[in-house]
């Protein structure tokens, strides 16, 4: 497959059959990004979703599918009308599948509400995003994107989510807000092994 690192959370992942966008937020460029067969949104954070961006991408790709969290539409003004998806629950693109996993955003503070959170597995581990969370998938995982700041996580956890899931490439993202993030990509990096650690280049599409 191919993959596209959009800014911050967002990626296009291409599996040859489904081209399918995860997360585009405010962060996110999405400049000639058309004809997509569905946009998947983990959780409603506007970091995650922009809805003026998801209504532009779906304005060229008449028939994708939107897929979200039930409570997202709670949050956000102008969304188009979406599917709602819940964990346990399988999605189709062509002979692309995905399993909606996931349930709960990681916790930021107790004093912070929480919400729903859902984790994108493509093509039985293929792929995985897991939104703002360290869910673990119950099968192997080929490419993970890993978050590596933000107000919910430190380096350490992304370290020890790496270990655990084990996966043949991990690709930062979630790094828009911070000022140095070739400093936590590096971090990662040493802490894993070089070869399982891999920087996508903004905008280009990487075979992976």
């Amino acid at each position: 497959m191919h993959i596209t690192h959009l800014g911050h959370a967002c990626v296009l992942v291409d599996t040859g059959s489904a081209r399918l966008l995860i997360d585009p937020g405010v962060m996110s460029d999405l400049d000639g990004v058309d004809s997509v067969d569905a946009v998947l949104l983990t959780h409603k954070h506007p970091d995650h979703v922009d809805p003026e961006k998801v209504r532009a991408v779906l304005a060229t790709s008449p028939r994708a599918v939107l897929a979200a969290p039930a409570d997202i539409g709670e949050a956000m003004s102008g969304l188009p009308e979406h599917r709602s998806a819940e964990p346990g629950r399988t999605l189709k693109f062509g002979d692309t599948v995905v399993d909606v996993v996931g349930g709960r955003h990681a916790p930021v503070h107790e004093t912070i509400p929480s919400c729903a959170n859902l984790g994108y597995l493509i093509d039985g581990g293929a792929f995985f995003h897991p939104g703002d969370s360290f869910h673990e998938p119950a099968v192997e995982v080929g490419v993970l994107a890993v978050a590596i700041d933000g107000p919910w996580l430190k380096i350490a956890e992304s370290i020890d989510y790496v270990r655990r899931v084990a996966p043949r490439v991990a690709i930062p993202i979630h790094e828009g807000e911070t000022l140095d993030p070739a400093k936590y990509v590096g971090m990662l990096s040493n802490a894993v092994g070089g070869g399982v650690v891999r920087r996508l280049e903004r905008g280009s599409a990487t075979r992976l």
